[in-house]
């Protein structure tokens, strides 16, 4: 009997191994670190997500209309346009809402640590916030940060830079246009604008306390050259003070754009689609319009705040429309020039 007890055990054994190698593995359901680099002549231009949330096409997309009279306003665009944005986003096989990124981009000129944009932080609840993860992961750490240039003071730009009110990047000192930061802490625009706008004011003083009381808040004026290399181009519209940042090395240009685009698919064929949160909406498509055609010509890289991660491509023009070109995946890292 014992031989056959040996026999019965090893078969057991073996069958408990067999289902145990062929269990399934738990499902992990997490995206790789989300940042991406790519050079620039010289310069190393790491991109970094904050994170991605549902975009409301239909609640926040307008257009600009000419309307009976002559008048032009920005007007919803599913009621003068029904079905237009489900066609546009379609044909890109997306539907709405849009699951859009918050993109960010890291400037190292070899000289300076830059940093364009921080992300929503703590002011767009648990889907965003993800920045200095991200940042630390690419392989530098927020005490690094030379430098923090803002595009404009909407909370998924600024809001990163001092999570819950504390102070993020303990040795940066915050850049952002003068006439932004004008109209956001002034009390009387707030009073003035409308109610889904106000929690902007709000996480704008939050996020820039730290910074103003430590005296590393330094304004700039439209055009400005903020460091060797990297110029303040004025982009108003979408904020009073919007700017967009050209960064140069060795030949190469790259424009890191703000929210010149919120839904490539819609605005790139459409540049005339506007967003609710734009406080100028006809400077806005014109200042987008330019940006289109100029960055079309040139083949200047583009970085754009909230196309689909990592947000840097080139704009080409086919028949009078324009298209986005996203950069071609590499893992290929050297001068440009080499």
């Amino acid at each position: 009997m014992k031989p056959i007890r040996t026999i019965t055990l090893l078969a057991f054994v073996s069958l408990l191994s067999h289902e145990q190698a062929h269990a399934g593995a738990p499902q992990v359901r997490a995206q790789a670190p989300g940042f991406y680099r790519i050079m620039l002549g010289q310069v190393e231009i790491t991109a970094l997500l904050d994170g991605t949330h549902p975009f409301p096409v239909h609640d926040v997309m307008t257009r600009n209309e000419t309307l009976p009279g002559g008048d032009r306003k920005a007007v919803k665009l599913a009621e003068t346009h029904p079905g237009k944005a489900e066609a546009l986003l379609a044909a890109s096989n997306l539907a709405a809402p849009v699951e859009g990124s918050i993109n960010a981009f890291l400037v190292n000129t070899g000289e300076k640590l830059i940093l364009i944009d921080s992300g929503a932080g703590s002011l767009y609840g648990a889907c965003c916030g993800q920045l200095l993860e991200n940042l630390r992961a690419s392989g530098y750490k927020p005490e690094q940060i030379d430098e923090i240039y803002l595009t404009h003071l909407h909370a998924d730009h600024v809001g990163g830079i001092a999570p819950q009110g504390k102070p993020a990047f303990p040795n940066a000192t915050v850049r952002v246009n003068q006439r932004d930061l004008d109209y956001w802490l002034d009390a009387k625009n707030e009073g003035k604008a409308p109610k889904f706008l106000k929690p902007m004011f709000e996480g704008d003083r939050a996020s820039l306390k730290p910074y103003m009381e430590s005296g590393r808040l330094k304004p700039f004026s439209d055009g400005q050259q903020l460091s060797p290399g990297i110029r303040a181009v004025p982009t108003p519209g979408h904020t009073p003070g919007h700017t967009s940042y050209e960064v140069s090395s060795q030949g190469e240009a790259l424009l890191v754009w703000g929210d010149l685009v919120h839904v490539a698919p819609i605005q790139f064929p459409d540049p005339a689609v506007t967003v609710t949160y734009d406080s100028d909406p006809f400077s806005a498509e014109a200042e987008r319009t330019a940006m289109f055609a100029k960055a079309a010509r040139n083949t200047t890289w583009i970085a754009a705040a909230h196309i689909a991660f990592p947000g840097i491509g080139h704009i080409r023009s086919i028949d009078g429309r324009f298209e986005w070109l996203p950069t071609n995946y590499t893992t290929v890292l050297k001068p440009t020039n080499d």
